[in-house]
């Protein structure tokens, strides 16, 4: 057992934690970028992701993305019960969420409190606080400009990183794409939606109860197309789910085109963390939506 693992179980359980039997521990997945685990503490479980102490403020940035999802909008999130470090190791305690059996109904809920969600809004594009998108930094500051903000926090930003990563072609290529943002974007003025920030099929399930549950955010106020076109990128979601979404709140005109520069942040996010086909895919996105705005 590591010594962490008594730095979190003392956090959870402070005096209540007398001996070391009472606590079990377990691996599960969690992805790639955290170390994750089922501890079961006096009976009860929770779901603990750990890293570097250096990534505490990824955590930190985790559990404010939960609590504003979780204190504005329908969607289910699991609840923070800690966060910390011991200067070696950085750590978040999640509860524990079952996972039960999706079906339609259950894709058309998760269709139907996403567009709720989406209509929770603000009054200018980003977040109080910026994030991560994987493991990558994603700036959230604040802007008026929904064309300004995706150009410079988001394509800009990942393109900027294509080269200092050396990919010179993707850069050179991404500094033409940006130059032709306005006119992807015109007409189009988007509302300030709350937004997961990274909704690909691996960051929702269906509880015991039926209920869709959301995590892993990267949350930020932005077009609610964005969170819309990733869920298309991976796959995951039904066509029930789409259905429901639009019926409760119908997509803009223009979305068909609009979701590929959306899309081409995640690419270019795996890209600059991947390499390999990724790279290749992000050259193409970019050069099918400059040919078909020339």
């Amino acid at each position: 057992m590591h010594e962490w693992h008594h730095d979190v179980a003392k956090q959870l359980a402070g005096s209540r934690l007398s001996r070391v039997g009472q606590m079990r521990w377990r691996s599960v997945g969690g992805g790639s970028i955290n170390r994750a685990y089922e501890c079961v503490l006096d009976g009860r479980r929770y779901f603990v992701k750990c890293n570097e102490a250096s990534r505490l403020g990824m955590f930190e940035a985790e559990a404010e993305g939960l609590r504003e999802l979780g204190s504005k909008g329908p969607l289910r999130v699991p609840s923070v019960h800690a966060l910390g470090h011991n200067g070696i190791h950085a750590w978040i305690v999640l509860e524990w969420l079952e996972k039960g059996t999706a079906n339609e109904a259950v894709s058309a809920r998760f269709g139907e409190q996403l567009a709720c969600l989406h209509g929770v809004t603000a009054s200018a594009f980003g977040w109080g606080r910026d994030n991560t998108i994987g493991s990558t930094p994603q700036p959230n500051a604040w802007m008026s400009s929904w064309h300004e903000f995706w150009a410079k926090r988001r394509l800009g930003f990942q393109i900027e990183l294509c080269r200092k990563n050396g990919l010179e072609a993707i850069y050179e290529k991404g500094q033409e794409l940006l130059e032709l943002l306005p006119l992807i974007f015109s007409g189009h003025e988007p509302a300030p939606s709350l937004l997961h920030g990274d909704l690909w099929g691996g960051n929702w399930f269906c509880d015991r109860r039926g209920q869709p549950v959301i995590f892993d955010p990267a949350v930020y106020y932005g077009d609610r197309e964005a969170d819309l076109a990733m869920t298309e990128l991976f796959g995951g979601f039904s066509r029930t789910f789409y259905q429901a979404y639009a019926q409760t709140w119908p997509l803009d005109e223009g979305y068909a085109v609009r979701k590929h520069v959306y899309n081409l942040y995640h690419i270019l996010n795996h890209a600059n963390l991947f390499g390999g086909g990724y790279v290749q895919q992000a050259r193409a996105m970019m050069e099918r939506l400059v040919a078909e705005c020339r």
